[in-house]
C-alpha cells in the first residue's frame, strides 16, 4: 500500500478535520453498500463510447458472427466481472475492519486524554502549593521557618513528588503522540481503501456495460443455434470424473439444508456484493445457503476455497462448494445429479447448470 504520510507538523494541524472525515467515511460505508446493491438489481443500459482506456469501448469490439464467438465473449466478460466483484468484496471487508480500528483508537485516545487532564490538574495543584509555600528564596524560607528540619524534609518530598508526576506526564504525552500517529495512519488507510472502493465501483459499471452488450449480441442469434452451442460447450466441459446421475452418496442434515436453501434461491437476481436473501453474487449465495444450515463461510470465493476439507471430484457430495477456475474466481453449490446452483453473472438469475460448466479447481466440504 502506497504511503500518504504527511510531515508531523502538518498532521498535527490537520488532525481534528481529518478525524471528522474519518467519521464521515465510517458513516458512508453502509450507504455506499446499499446504493451498490440497488444499482446491481437495476436494468443495465449500454453506453457507447464510455470505455476506459485499455479496456476497449463496446463499439470497438468486433461483432461476433456466430454463437460460439458470442458466448466466448460473454464468458470472458463474466470472468472479468467475477474477479471484479470478489475484489470489491475483499476490499469492502478490509474497509470495515479499518473503520472499526479507527473507532477503537478514538475511544482509547479519549480515555488517555482524560488521564492527562487529571494529571495536569494534579500538577497544577502542586504548583500552586509550591508557589504559596515555597515561592520565596529557599534560603530565606529556611531562615524564617520555625522548624528548619521539617522544612528541609518537606522540600525534598515536594521535589520528589513533582519529579515523579512530571515523568508520568511525559509518559502520557508520549502515549498520546503514539496514539495520534496510529490514528493518523489508520485514517489514511481508510481513505485510501475508500478511493479503491470507488474505483472498483466504476469498474463494475464498465463490466456491467460490457455484459449488456455481449448479451444483446448473443440474443440476436437464433434460438436454435444458441441451444446447439450451449449443448456443445456443456459436453466439452463436462469432466469425465464427474459423478453420474444417481451416484451421489447420502446427504447429511446440514448439507441437505444448504442444498434446499440454494435451490430455493433459484430465480433470484445476481446483485453485486450481495449475500441474500433477495439477491446474490456467487460467493454470497454459497455463504447464505450454508448460513441457513448453521455454518459460517468466508465472504469471498478465494477465501471459501480454503474454508473446509478438500475432496476429490470423484467423491463430491451434495452441499459441497465447487470452486471454478485457477484463480478461484467463481463458486457454486453442488446439489447432486451432476448439477450446481450458482449466481452466474450480473443480469442473470441464480440457476442450475452442469457441474462441468467451466474448469473446476477444487471441491470443498464445509
Amino acid at each position: 500500500m502506497a504511503s500518504h504520510r504527511r510531515p508531523a507538523s502538518v498532521r498535527g494541524r490537520l488532525a481534528p478535520s481529518r478525524w471528522g472525515r474519518a467519521v464521515a467515511l465510517s458513516a458512508a460505508l453502509s450507504a455506499t453498500t446499499g446504493a451498490l446493491a440497488v444499482l446491481g438489481s437495476a436494468p443495465v443500459a449500454a453506453a457507447p463510447g464510455t470505455g476506459t482506456p485499455g479496456d476497449g469501448a463496446e463499439g470497438a469490439e468486433p461483432p461476433p458472427g456466430d454463437s460460439a464467438t458470442a458466448r466466448a465473449l460473454l464468458d470472458d466478460t463474466v470472468i472479468e466481472a467475477g474477479r471484479a466483484v470478489e475484489e470489491y468484496n475483499r476490499v469492502s471487508e478490509r474497509v470495515g475492519e479499518l473503520t472499526t480500528e479507527v473507532e477503537r483508537l478514538r475511544d482509547r485516545l479519549a480515555r488517555d486524554r482524560e488521564r492527562v487532564n487529571r494529571k495536569r490538574e494534579a500538577l497544577g495543584g502542586i504548583a500552586g502549593a509550591q508557589y504559596r509555600s515555597g515561592g520565596m528564596d529557599p534560603s530565606l524560607a529556611l531562615l524564617l521557618s520555625p522548624d528548619p528540619d521539617a522544612y528541609l524534609t518537606g522540600a525534598a518530598v515536594w521535589e520528589r513528588l513533582s519529579g515523579r508526576r512530571t515523568e508520568e506526564l511525559r509518559e502520557l504525552r508520549r502515549l498520546l503522540r503514539g496514539m495520534e500517529q496510529r490514528r493518523e495512519e489508520t485514517v489514511e488507510a481508510v481513505e485510501e481503501l475508500e478511493e479503491r472502493r470507488a474505483e472498483l465501483a466504476r469498474r463494475k459499471q464498465e463490466v456491467r456495460r460490457k455484459l449488456a452488450g455481449a448479451r444483446e449480441r448473443l440474443e440476436r442469434l437464433t434460438a436454435e443455434e444458441e441451444t446447439r452451442e450451449r449443448a456443445s460447450r456443456s459436453g466439452e466441459r463436462e469432466d469425465p470424473a464427474a459423478p453420474a446421475e444417481g451416484a451421489d452418496g447420502p446427504v447429511s442434515g446440514r448439507a441437505a439444508a444448504a442444498v434446499a436453501a440454494a435451490r430455493n434461491a433459484v430465480g433470484r437476481p445476481y446483485v453485486w456484493g450481495a449475500n441474500g436473501p433477495h439477491g446474490f453474487d456467487c460467493s454470497g449465495l454459497t455463504q447464505w445457503a450454508w448460513a441457513r444450515a448453521g455454518a459460517s463461510l468466508p465472504r469471498t470465493s478465494q477465501a471459501q476455497a480454503g474454508a473446509g476439507r478438500r475432496v476429490d471430484l470423484a467423491h463430491i457430495q451434495p452441499g459441497d462448494v465447487v470452486v471454478y477456475r485457477p484463480d478461484a474466481g467463481h463458486v457454486g453449490l453442488y446439489v447432486g445429479a451432476g448439477r450446481v446452483v450458482h449466481a452466474p453473472y450480473p443480469g442473470a438469475n441464480v440457476r442450475e447448470d452442469p457441474l462441468g460448466m467451466m474448469p473446476i479447481s477444487a471441491v470443498v466440504r464445509p
